[in-house]
């Protein structure tokens, strides 16, 4: 009965991602990419659960991400480049193929924009 309290005090994104993150570890072979959507921006960093580090990261307010967007460019636009600069800097990282944690959010719109720019950049997932 006191693990249904918690649950109910989470917010259903929260709640979602408990879930996913029930399933989805990093390993040293194959690191998780975790993305997070607030209403403005976004973010993607590369973890390796075992040893708690972050391998690699990127957002939509860095220069690079910009530069491969566009100036004005759509959420979206730049969601994707987020996802392929975050696989250029995985796969100088030594990484290759990860699993992919969409953090509670639903996989469409900006979060399926950075999985597709990392896929089209070569990251495997």
């Amino acid at each position: 009965m006191a693990r249904l309290k918690w649950r109910r005090a989470l917010s259903p994104r929260k709640r979602r991602h408990v879930r996913v993150r029930a399933k989805v570890n990093g390993t040293p072979n194959r690191p998780r990419l975790n993305v997070f959507r607030s209403s403005a921006h976004i973010y993607a960093q590369v973890i390796d659960d075992t040893a708690g580090h972050t391998l690699a990261s990127a957002s939509d307010l860095e220069a690079d991400v910009k530069a491969i967007a566009g100036e004005g460019a759509t959420k979206s636009a730049r969601a994707r480049a987020v996802g392929q600069v975050i696989a250029e800097r995985t796969k100088a990282a030594g990484y290759s193929a990860v699993v992919f944690d969409r953090g509670g959010f639903l996989y469409h719109g900006r979060v399926k924009a950075v999985a597709d720019g990392a896929r089209e950049s070569g990251l495997n997932f």
